[in-house]
């Protein structure tokens, strides 16, 4: 793995967080060296704000999508099992239309790989690097039918607040508001958990994606920036929980 751990969850991977909204998605892991490789890929899923529901392998794959229905599913190898074929035809039967992501051993299955990802999906070789995962689940749900026909994907709306992950233009109450690259990306963090509290750790690890160390107060000055250009004069979306962390909701 390349990418450093988000702070995670009391069990990242099979608990769904009922409060995150937006993209469903569901994780097939296998056990042992596997299961701590999906947990954090979890962990991460989660944190993009995205609802996310585990299971260990492709046998309880119908247990995870009953009552769930998730966008995109993501699929260890490992998790296939000896009955690799049948089990995914049963899982594709279960989500039809559903695209599944493949995360295979990079140096073993490069044919049968092929095979796999023919309905159009993709994979990733494994060990893999979280953001390369977390772009790629996205990618497909832009890209799937079913995804496309019930949100526009692309763009985030809280109260009059917009941001489009496209084209990077953001307004409030139709009034265009420029941002730079880090705070964008900031916005967009918070836009992705409306109503929902991030800690200083959980923002450094996910807009700037390393540990400041002392210097966390990098996105106290980075909030102020945001403040000035979607709140002044306005009724204010961004707030401060003291001891807690920040948090974006509807002005008003």
């Amino acid at each position: 793995m390349t990418a450093h751990a988000p702070e995670a969850p009391t069990d990242p991977f099979l608990d769904e967080d009922p409060a995150a909204g937006g993209v469903r998605v569901l994780v097939v892991g296998g056990a042992g060296p596997e299961a701590s490789a999906t947990e954090l890929l979890a962990a991460a899923l989660r944190y993009e704000g995205w609802r996310v529901r585990g299971v260990e392998d492709v046998a309880g794959a119908p247990a995870g999508i009953a009552g769930f229905r998730p966008d995109a599913v993501v699929l260890h190898g490992g998790a296939l099992g000896a009955g690799a074929d049948s089990a995914l035809t049963a899982l594709r039967r279960g989500l039809p239309g559903v695209p599944v992501l493949f995360l295979v051993p990079g140096r073993t299955g490069t044919n049968r790989l092929s095979g796999l990802t023919a309905a159009g999906d993709d994979a990733v070789a494994v060990p893999f690097a979280v953001e390369d995962v977390v772009a790629r689940v996205r990618g497909l749900v832009r890209r799937s039918p079913a995804a496309a026909a019930t949100r526009p994907a692309s763009v985030l709306t809280v109260g009059d607040l917009t941001l489009d992950e496209d084209s990077r233009e953001v307004a409030r109450g139709g009034r265009t508001v420029h941002l730079t690259a880090t705070e964008f990306e900031l916005l967009r963090y918070l836009m992705r958990n409306p109503r929902r509290v991030l800690s200083k750790a959980q923002i450094l690890d996910r807009v700037w994606s390393y540990d400041f160390g002392g210097k966390a107060n990098i996105v106290e000055l980075y909030i102020s920036y945001l403040r000035r250009k979607i709140d002044a004069g306005r009724p204010p979306m961004i707030h401060t929980r003291r001891g807690a962390g920040y948090l974006l909701k509807p002005g008003g």
